[in-house]
């Protein structure tokens, strides 16, 4: 089975309240993270729309925290979805 058979098992319950992920986007631009976080994103959240923002996909999320630790500084918040929010891994 290929890793994308296996993420397409996951399940995702999003909070469209409160999203985990929110992209200061003067600073994104100013920066440059569209370019490094979607090089790096392993779950393809995030993307560039044609006004040159980014979008984010968070229902997406594998909440593995990569684009976190790359993310320019002010550029990105994250933290954890609220409780029974989120990724649920349904394999290994």
């Amino acid at each position: 089975m290929t890793v994308a058979d296996r993420l397409a098992r996951n399940r995702f319950e999003t909070d469209e309240e409160e999203p985990h992920i929110q992209v200061n986007q003067e600073v994104a631009r100013r920066t440059g993270a569209a370019d490094i976080l979607i090089a790096v994103c392993p779950a393809r959240v995030y993307s560039k729309e044609p006004d040159g923002s980014i979008g984010v996909e968070y229902a997406a999320c594998l909440e593995c925290g990569t684009c976190l630790a790359v993310a320019p500084a002010g550029s990105l918040q994250w933290h954890y979805p609220r409780g029974g929010f989120g990724v649920q891994f349904r394999e290994g």
